[in-house]
């Protein structure tokens, strides 16, 4: 049976979304809402689905089997309460607020409401990372030690965006946070530190452009993240865990194979990929049919409202030390 979706919000994301779910083979795109109504005409001229200005028309249409929240972050805890309130499966995008209270207040509704709810962390459907986690999760590294995590966009946002995103760490680095709690889930304990290098929009706002935070986990492991907001080579995801067997590596996907040599440079390359849509966008389509399997009531491997909720604990706190200048202890079963 076809998944009929309603899609909350046709920026940027939301129109990877919407492609994503008019192009499967079990979902179809039944309804589209943003206040900005013209974007959602836009997304139904490509794709299909009736059109409205409100998210409660489409929430409430009995058109739909499922929701996805692609809107702005101040939108979301409202949007996910509504949906499981009304019994529809909701996959949201990252994250599920900016203020851990809100999330915290949300929380046993999500947990007593049966109804399933997932967070967008779509990086851990990428195929080189989710590799690399089995193989460890396997013991092919023994007892997994170190996990280095590099991220580095390609450029700097608007000022304008960085004002409201919650700054580096809950807006970029929340990602991060994820992709480490998927290979070691029990952190309990953050370092941060970071400057503002070179964006005058994060020196203005009071945020970091550059960051490198350091997570214990209870087994004594250690997980280094490596944050900027440039990179001259293009978008930077590199990944490695090592153990007492050995490492496993993910590299930065290439624009391209070929590479020339000449009296000049050998095996000269062109630069990695340069936007995150190229490089997740095979992680965003796997990421829709796991959703779809927990929709369905199916085994699933969709990440969680808890992981959603642990990745904004670590944000927090990594905020705190880097603002601070101290180690924070988190517990995260809490």
């Amino acid at each position: 049976m076809t998944l009929r979706f309603g899609l909350i919000g046709t920026g940027r994301i939301g129109q990877v979304h919407a492609a994503n779910i008019a192009g499967g083979d079990e979902t179809s795109l039944a309804w589209i809402a943003d206040p900005f109504v013209d974007g959602a005409r836009r997304v139904a001229a490509r794709f299909g689905g009736t059109v409205t200005d409100d998210a409660e028309e489409l929430l409430t249409s009995g058109e739909i089997d499922a929701v996805l929240v692609a809107s702005p972050t101040p939108t979301h805890v409202d949007l996910i309460a509504r949906s499981v309130e009304l019994g529809l499966p909701v996959l949201c995008e990252k994250p599920i607020d900016l203020d851990i209270a809100r999330v915290d207040a949300l929380r046993e509704t999500v947990r007593t409401g049966g109804v399933p709810v997932a967070l967008g962390f779509n990086r851990r459907f990428d195929p080189a990372f989710a590799s690399v986690r089995a193989r460890v999760a396997a013991g092919e590294v023994g007892g997994l030690e170190q996990l280095t995590i590099m991220s580095r966009d390609p450029a700097a946002p608007p000022a304008a965006y960085i004002a409201v995103s919650g700054g580096i760490f809950r807006d970029m680095t929340i990602h991060d946070f994820d992709m480490a709690r998927f290979f070691l889930p029990d952190i309990v304990e953050v370092s941060a530190t970071g400057t503002a290098a070179f964006d005058d929009g994060a020196r203005e706002h009071g945020d970091f452009d550059t960051a490198v935070v350091t997570l214990r986990a209870a087994s004594g492991a250690l997980v280094t993240i490596i944050n900027s907001r440039h990179s001259a080579v293009g978008y930077d995801q590199r990944l490695e865990a090592f153990g007492p067997a050995g490492s496993l590596s993910v590299a930065n996907a290439p624009t391209s194979l070929v590479s020339l040599s000449t009296a000049d440079a050998v095996e000269a390359k062109p630069p990695y990929q340069d936007f995150f849509l190229e490089r997740y966008a095979r992680a965003y389509v796997d990421e829709l049919r796991e959703f779809v399997k927990l929709a369905r009531g199916e085994a699933s491997t969709s990440p969680s409202f808890e992981d959603g909720r642990a990745a904004l604990v670590l944000a927090d706190a990594a905020q705190r030390s880097a603002s601070e200048r101290t180690v924070v202890a988190v517990d995260l079963t809490a």
